[in-house]
């Protein structure tokens, strides 16, 4: 099988351009993506058990493998949780399937957004790794619209091996991330 297109852009272009900005003194301190963690909270799971299978279809379609379903870790009245009980599902992508989800994040995804100009930076967390919500799951080209049961938002966590926002905008930026400027 043929190396994703975004791994090798990253092995022959973005390594050497990172490692020669900030000199780094060998090629295994340069930051890479480590992995990708997409996440769908789903409050609604508490009365309607359908809603948890949707959400696990549809996360599952995007990303090419089984979610699994995250639980609550204590109570709380407010919100009617009870410890244990299903709250959303995730899936963690890494190696291959982290490199084409993200090939295909950015060159499909990302443009379908309504009103796009591009992302805020805000979206780092001190330590290299950036997170966006996506308001619906529509913006993947494999949901179809008249399948789902509802339009959902999708947390999509990019954690690198960066150790300062600075360097993992700038690893995003050249994989092809379009920040605002």
């Amino acid at each position: 099988m043929a190396e994703p297109r975004l791994k090798q852009k990253f092995l022959e272009d973005v390594a050497p351009a990172l490692r020669q900005e900030f000199a780094y003194s060998t090629p295994l301190a340069v930051p890479t993506v480590k992995k990708i963690v997409l996440n769908i909270g789903l409050g609604e799971a508490l009365t309607n058990q359908k809603a948890l299978d949707a959400a696990m279809q549809d996360l599952g379609t995007i990303a090419g493998q089984k979610p699994v379903v995250t639980r609550a870790k204590r109570s709380i009245a407010q919100f009617k949780i009870r410890e244990g009980n299903p709250i959303g599902v995730m899936v963690t992508l890494r190696a291959n399937q982290m490199w084409e989800f993200l090939d295909r994040f950015i060159s499909i995804a990302l443009p379908r957004i309504r009103d796009f100009s591009g992302l805020s930076d805000k979206g780092f967390e001190g330590h290299g790794n950036y997170s966006i919500g996506l308001r619906e799951q529509l913006v993947f080209p494999e949901i179809d619209y008249d399948k789902i049961d509802r339009v959902r938002g999708l947390q999509v966590s990019i954690v690198t091996s960066a150790k300062t926002d600075r360097e993992g905008k700038r690893l995003l930026q050249l994989l092809g991330m379009p920040f605002k400027s």
